[in-house]
């Protein structure tokens, strides 16, 4: 199959760790370098044991994911390709080649969901107030509040009715914008803090009504599908599918991002 990305990334891993951890730091970047050269010599499972070692220190960035992700594109491996190609995207959400690539490995997946609809504030939220962090909806919020509070510093103290006016003006706008950053924040927050998602591992499972073995199988999914987890019960997860469908699943067939 053509695969229009397989370029990987070669800067530095961002290592988000105290400097006190330099010795791991350079172990882990020798490791990531290591990796990458084994990459371009073709060498694929070699370079993915090499990026696991350094994902198992517990350090990663967009770059480490991406490769791993193409790495295991070029050995065949859907689900774990998806899968970190998606947790890349979490790091690097504008990343153009990030986004060529999960769509190409998309396309290895069994499983033609048509999702449902969404509502005008859905794509609003997703394509503009989410492309926004809540901590820097929260930064604009007090920015504006500021902004506010100066202008209506100028306000009591400008004596020119013009200015006057304009300052009145500009002050209410500011404090609307204000209002506007905290429920801005607010809202990414509760999506960010409830959005759990998956992908399944197996390469063929039953989705279940019930957390039980011998409950009876809604529908069947296939490795490299993304679900949404809405709850958990012992060894089983409750999924939601883009179209709305919800059932069982053990755990262990799948990982959540």
């Amino acid at each position: 199959m053509y695969f229009k990305k397989t370029n990987i990334k070669n800067s530095s891993i961002i290592l988000l760790m105290l400097f006190v951890q330099f010795t791991f730091s350079q172990k882990a970047n020798k490791l990531f370098v290591e990796g990458n050269k084994l990459y371009q010599e073709s060498k694929f499972n070699d370079a993915i044991d090499k990026y696991i070692n350094v994902e198992k220190q517990g350090l990663y960035s967009a770059d480490l994911y991406y490769n791993l992700a193409n790495a295991y594109y070029k050995t065949n491996q859907v689900a774990p390709a998806i899968y970190y190609y998606e947790k890349a995207k979490q790091l690097a959400p504008n990343d153009k080649d990030i986004k060529v690539n999960l769509a190409f490995a998309k396309r290895m997946t069994l499983d033609n969901i048509e999702p449902l609809p969404k509502t005008i504030f859905q794509k609003i939220s997703e394509s503009v107030l989410q492309k926004i962090t809540s901590d820097n909806w929260a930064y604009i919020a007090v920015f504006f509040a500021f902004l506010f509070a100066f202008l209506f510093l100028q306000y009591h103290f400008s004596s020119k009715s013009i200015k006057k006016r304009f300052y009145f003006v500009t002050s209410i706008l500011s404090i609307l914008f204000m209002l506007f950053g905290v429920i801005f924040a607010i809202h990414t927050y509760k999506v960010s803090k409830n959005k759990k998602e998956a992908i399944i591992f197996s390469e063929q499972t039953s989705i279940k009504n019930a957390p039980i073995l011998s409950s009876e199988t809604v529908f069947e999914l296939h490795e490299g599908t993304k679900v949404n987890v809405l709850e958990s019960v012992d060894n089983w997860k409750k999924i939601k599918i883009a179209d709305g469908q919800t059932g069982w699943i053990v755990s262990s067939e799948l990982k959540e991002l």
